[in-house]
């Protein structure tokens, strides 16, 4: 079973926003987990784009500071990610995972985002 769920991807125009949702199934309790947001583009390696602390300490990738936000909401068990100013070269399947030094959950399908006009 795969631990998480990401939604919210989509096609957006270049200066736009979204709002990614990860989502948590089984016992998975992010108020216990760091977490962070991963992307990969065509090509490419995957990459950390945003990380938030169980204490709600927050770190970005420089590319997407200032554009994006990583939170979570305990109660809902979920953690967004919220992207503004969009670019093209935001385009990627989002991911979500745990940050820990017992390696990550299985990835999850991911959400694709595509910035384009």
């Amino acid at each position: 079973q795969v631990p998480v769920v990401e939604s919210g991807g989509g096609l957006v125009q270049p200066g736009g926003s979204l709002r990614l949702s990860c989502a948590a199934s089984g016992s998975i309790l992010f108020s216990i987990n760091d977490m962070g947001w991963y992307r990969q583009a065509p090509g490419k390696e995957r990459e950390l784009v945003a990380a938030i602390t169980t204490a709600g300490r927050t770190n970005y990738v420089d590319s997407v500071k200032g554009r994006f936000s990583i939170s979570t909401d305990n109660a809902k068990n979920t953690v967004y990610l919220q992207m503004n100013s969009l670019k093209p070269e935001d385009t990627a399947v989002y991911y979500c995972n745990r940050q820990s030094p017992r390696g990550f959950w299985a990835w999850g399908q991911g959400t694709q985002v595509t910035v384009s006009s």
